[in-house]
């Protein structure tokens, strides 16, 4: 290469790097930032997030998506797949859960071919189009593009055949019991599926109605591998259809989908109500409609152009879960099919999370951002109540059981606390202290072992209760909002004061020799021997050193257990100077979740499971915010990316991204169900959020950068403000947040006790160690 082409080389390439650093002034259409595909490059031994690129509206009731791997398989879309089975309708909140209710469609040309193995075609992300209000993809064994764009509960398909005399539709019902009916005269297919992974359920059917806007020239229907050449109906383990007509070159096939899981006849009712005479194109502008304006309360300003699709595409997996589960009846009421009973009754429903996961920050986010969708799902968790005899902890779509704790207290207390009424809240909190003192259904419902934590205060690890650790510290955290919500609606002290003392039921398990929480025996000695590296076990899908921050609502309490301000600071420095080593016995292997740790090379921070993520706050508590800030910049840089490998653990119903959307504006919500959220360092120069009281919010950091991290002052609404924390109400009422920011951190600022965020030790000096 002569000196001359390797400077014109030299120039390029730093032309390049800087137009990929320039900054993004103004965001006019949000949507178009979001990749679907961020975190779908996952399996089952690791998770970059194990999404799907979902082809939905917000908190829509069906979504539809690619389908990759085999019908029933969690992992329904994996980036790496090569070829496409078919286009399923899921309901799936996560590859772990798996899927109900869902069903498939897929074209094909030539030969007719019906089974997923025959039917799969070859495909290429190149050939791809993935957003949130639209999908398109080629499929090259058939020639055929398919394009889909979703309402609610029904969507549209445009498929472009080849030239062919024998052009297809197949329609999978899937196994475990279906049925299809195909109706030639009207154009139309339908069916049900039956199929679902969780729980036990009861006339449980998904309905579909599909019709095409073309004349079929051969109907048939299949049961299993089987084709029935002879019959318009087929109902079997797993049914489907085939639908054929002859197709020219560059020919438009329409399809309208729609599904109820209460009737046929409301099926049709959602399509006909939702698609009407709507051509693709007007679906299509109306579900990004839909994306914009969610998507668009929250602005942002002065990222990089990674940073931004990051944002965006994290806040579209915040507004995905939980899905509705109610549809709207013809005389225009809220109904819903009941997983709890099997019937159709009045009111709203939700469906597809996991409160372990979400309390945390994505129900948080609701209230903060969303709180008109949030006071739905409050509606629908009384229904929960009232027609399951408990709240739900997982809920796909009734109850499920998985994980621990009993976290839909720290959901609903929160929601009140936060500002949300109109709904029967004394119901709810009924219903939290029936699941406080009562074992349910099932090990994941209620509390497991609520007669020993009742009594000692603490679940032992000795009576064969898996999980026994981590379910202490989450149920005394539950106590602490249970009595939160009690005190806000007036409750007896003498009813409050009981949650309140069981609040402090953490200190039962911390171990003075270690300074960390550790399995105890119904004997009150320490289980032996202790290994704080051991995963599982005592704690839930984390070891020691993740669980032992499990104190939301105490910091000051845990800080003094520790032995005060410097030691907790070691302490939390310690998880990220500590080598990612771990012991797998428990588990017999080592789980995802241990591996996603482990190749992340941030010691023993484990930001891809939930535990631990509030962790990185906790220096706020103990006067050293800098650190706070430095590692809160430092995850979102690492961690995050708009790409397909762009998470590192599972993404779990939003709570991930509800962690990367919430610490990028600048603070978090350690302990929901208090009114503060703990300050970090803000991602962008300008954020603009336009909350549902018609109140903005901006937060403003103009010299903001990749150096300048450390947040140097705080004015709020023109005042200096020297606080680690900021209060819900205060920001609800709009106003300005102005941050100067630094390359180096400030060791001043927010260090002394006054500047420490909220802690229960603080309101109640002295509560009793056990009841």
């Amino acid at each position: 290469m002569t000196k001359g082409k390797y400077l014109i080389t030299a120039f390029l390439g730093l032309l390049s790097l800087s137009v990929t650093a320039q900054m993004v002034d103004k965001i006019s259409d949000p949507v178009e930032w979001v990749n679907p595909l961020m975190g779908s490059d996952s399996k089952p031994s690791l998770s970059n997030g194990n999404t799907y690129p979902s082809i939905a509206i917000p908190w829509g009731m069906n979504y539809w998506m690619p389908q990759t791997g085999p019908m029933g398989n969690g992992w329904a879309y994996t980036y790496s797949a090569d070829k496409i089975r078919g286009f399923k309708q899921t309901h799936q909140p996560s590859p772990w859960m798996n899927d109900y209710g869902s069903f498939a469609i897929m074209p094909v040309s030539g030969h007719l071919k019906f089974t997923e193995n025959d039917r799969a075609s070859w495909f290429s992300h190149k050939a791809e189009v993935s957003k949130p209000y639209y999908y398109s993809v080629y499929l090259a064994d058939h020639d055929i593009t398919t394009e889909i764009t979703p309402t609610e509960r029904a969507a549209q398909f445009r498929i472009t055949y080849p030239s062919s005399d024998s052009s297809f539709i197949v329609v999978d019902a899937l196994d475990r019991g279906s049925y299809v009916k195909v109706i030639p005269e009207q154009r139309k297919i339908i069916g049900y599926s039956t199929r679902y992974s969780s729980g036990k359920l009861t006339n449980f059917k998904n309905y579909f109605v599909i019709y095409v806007n073309k004349p079929f020239t051969v109907s048939y229907t299949y049961n299993d591998n089987r084709l029935v050449t002879d019959s318009l109906e087929m109902n079997a383990n797993k049914s489907g259809a085939v639908i054929g007509f002859k197709t020219a070159k560059g020919e438009k096939v329409s399809l309208k989908v729609a599904s109820s899981f209460i009737s046929p006849e409301q099926a049709d009712l959602n399509l006909k109500r939702e698609l009407a005479s709507d051509a693709f194109d007007v679906t299509m502008q109306k579900a990004k409609a839909a994306w914009n304006k969610e998507l668009g309360k929250i602005l942002v300003e002065g990222g990089t152009s990674e940073q931004i699709k990051t944002f965006y595409s994290c806040l579209y997996r915040a507004l995905q879960f939980p899905q509705r589960l109610y549809e709207v009846d013809a005389a225009g009421k809220i109904v819903h099919y009941s997983p709890y009973n099997g019937k159709v009754l009045p009111g709203y429903m939700f469906a597809g999370t996991g409160f372990w996961d979400t309390f945390r920050a994505l129900y948080p986010f609701l209230n903060f951002a969303y709180p008109a969708i949030n006071k739905e799902m409050q509606e629908g968790l009384i229904n929960d109540y009232k027609e399951g005899g408990f709240l739900p902890e997982w809920s796909s779509p009734g109850f499920a059981d998985i994980m621990v704790g009993n976290n839909s207290a720290a959901v609903v207390a929160d929601a009140y606390i936060k500002g949300l009424r109109g709904y029967d809240i004394n119901t709810l909190y009924e219903a939290l202290k029936h699941g406080a003192n009562n074992e349910g259904p099932m090990t994941a419902v209620g509390r497991k072992g609520v007669s020993y934590y009742n009594e000692l205060g603490y679940v032992p690890y000795d009576v064969k209760i898996r999980e026994n650790a981590a379910r202490t510290l989450e149920y005394a955290y539950d106590d602490f909002t249970i009595y939160q919500l009690g005190k806000a609606l007036g409750k007896p002290k003498e009813e409050i004061d009981l949650y309140a003392k069981r609040s402090m039921n953490y200190r039962n398990l911390f171990d003075n020799e270690t300074k960390l929480m550790r399995g105890k025996n119904a004997d009150g000695t320490f289980q032996k021997p202790f290994n704080p590296f051991k995963w599982g076990d005592a704690f839930t899908e984390g070891n020691s050193w993740h669980y032992s921050w499990s104190v939301f609502h105490d910091i000051e309490g845990l800080k003094k257990l520790m032995g005060g301000n410097e030691m907790f600071v070691k302490m939390l420095d310690s998880v990220f100077n500590m080598p990612p080593v771990f012991d797998e016995s428990y588990y017999r292997g080592v789980i995802h979740e241990i591996r996603e740790m482990q190749i992340m090379n941030m010691g023993q921070y484990a930001h891809g499971n939930q535990p631990i993520q509030h962790m990185i706050y906790l220096y706020n508590y103990a006067g050293q915010p800098w650190k706070t800030q430095y590692w809160v910049r430092e995850v979102m840089n690492r961690l995050y990316k708009p790409t397909p490998d762009g998470y590192c653990g599972d993404e779990d119903n939003g709570q991930t991204s509800a962690w990367y959307v919430f610490s990028a504006l600048g603070f978090y919500p350690v302990c929901p169900a208090t009114d503060q959220y703990v300050l970090g360092t803000p991602l962008f120069k300008k954020v603009t959020v336009s909350f549902e009281n018609g109140k903005k919010l901006v937060i403003n950091a103009p010299n903001n950068s990749e150096k300048n991290k450390y947040v140097q002052s705080v004015q709020l609404n023109g005042k200096p403000y020297d606080k680690n924390w900021v209060s819900h109400a205060e920001l609800q009422k709009g106003g300005t947040i102005n941050m100067t920011m630094s390359p180096t951190p400030d060791k001043k600022r927010g260090t002394t006790e006054n500047a420490y965020p909220y802690s229960f030790s603080k309101e109640s000096a002295e509560i009793p160690r056990k009841l």
